[in-house]
């Protein structure tokens, strides 16, 4: 099955939600980047939260990079989404061990840390990109995108982030939902709002009993009901090629690369977001010193 998202709103036009099922996004990127268990569940979060909102910025040939710099072992967590909601990423350790908040639940926490910031730098096709930061809430992700949305574009939001690892260390699913109050909702709504979300509780749950994104915002807003506009399938997506690595390697400068070329061997560049592997024979870099 794709993985896709669905946008929308509630019946009564005060609540903008968007909901997405990310399993096979999530496994593509656990496999490029090689991840642990508790590596998987956070990097997949983050990538979960950048396909919506990315999704949601709707610029075209804009994009939208969400970092998080906790302190724990996973280091860094970089992810990029295109306005579609395909996304790409990548993590500084992706070999961090097993902790776990009690059996069988991993402690997502633990691994990003709290001791940072998360940061979203929206390219809007301006001059200038946006960028906001935030201290870290709980590094578990979820919690630290509504704090986000809550801080710094003051939009109420709620996030909610799901990755279950199986026993065998693949993802069984992943996903999530960001519901946000629009300007004048009234206390009851926002009183549904949050009734529906203790109520239906863990995304993960929902996703392992086979619930699809729609399901998902049905179970939380209830009898508010939800207006779908919007079906969109998204994946795991790296724009890297070959001219784009060479404007890389032209940005190194004459001196290093006319110390490549010296070796007189084949040079290999590796995309840091996907699996492909680019190489450049010592003939290919004196070309590409011309270019300097």
């Amino acid at each position: 099955m794709s993985d896709y998202l669905v946008r929308g709103m509630t019946m009564d036009s005060f609540v903008k939600v968007v909901a997405i099922r990310s399993t096979e996004l999530v496994r593509r990127a656990a496999q490029i980047q090689k991840t642990t268990p508790n590596a998987t569940a956070a990097f997949g979060r983050a990538l979960t939260a950048a396909s919506m909102m990315g999704n949601m910025q709707k610029c075209e040939n804009g994009s939208m990079t969400l970092q998080i710099k906790g302190g724990g072992p996973i280091g860094s967590i970089v992810c990029v989404s295109d306005p579609v909601g395909n996304v790409r990423g990548y993590v500084y350790e992706p070999n961090v061990p097993i902790v776990e908040k009690f059996p069988g639940k991993l402690d997502v926490g633990a691994t990003v840390g709290t001791d940072g910031t998360l940061t979203v730098i929206r390219d809007l096709q301006m001059k200038e990109p946006y960028v906001g930061s935030i201290p870290l809430v709980s590094g578990e992700i979820g919690d630290d995108v509504t704090a986000y949305f809550a801080q710094s574009e003051q939009t109420p939001t709620a996030c909610a982030l799901g990755v279950l690892v199986d026993r065998d260390q693949s993802v069984k699913v992943a996903g999530g939902y960001l519901i946000q109050l629009l300007p004048g909702a009234p206390d009851e709504v926002i009183d549904k709002v949050e009734q529906g979300i203790k109520r239906a509780g863990a995304v993960t749950a929902m996703l392992d009993q086979g619930m699809t994104p729609e399901d998902i915002l049905g179970q939380v807003l209830g009898d508010l009901g939800v207006v779908f506009m919007e079906t969109t399938e998204v994946s795991y997506k790296c724009y890297c090629d070959r001219n784009r690595v060479e404007a890389a390697l032209i940005s190194l400068g004459r001196e290093e690369l006319e110390q490549i070329a010296s070796e007189g061997k084949t040079f290999p560049v590796e995309c840091q977001f996907c699996d492909v592997r680019y190489e450049f024979t010592p003939q290919q870099i004196r070309e590409l010193l011309q270019k300097v």
